[in-house]
């Protein structure tokens, strides 16, 4: 090995370094399309919205299920804020 070796070998991974680096701060997906940082809210009817409410009062207070629909309620609320 020579002393330029020591060098380039250096140098290859700086700069694959400062590549990884850079491609976090890319603003558009390969395919050229804006990345989304808000995901998108599913609009649902009043009858939807009415039917579900009354087959969640069906539930018993300590089902999983309650519990869930609580946790998408509110990331439902956080994306909606985001937008």
């Amino acid at each position: 090995m020579t002393y330029n070796d020591g060098c380039s070998r250096q140098r290859r991974v700086v700069l694959a370094i400062a590549t990884s680096l850079l491609t976090g701060c890319a603003t558009v997906g390969s395919d050229g399309g804006a990345l989304r940082a808000c995901p998108p809210v599913v609009a649902y009817s009043r009858e939807e919205q009415v039917r579900a409410a009354e087959e969640l009062t069906m539930l018993p207070a300590e089902s999983a299920i309650v519990e869930m629909l609580s946790d998408y309620a509110v990331m439902r609320e956080q994306a909606r804020v985001c937008m």
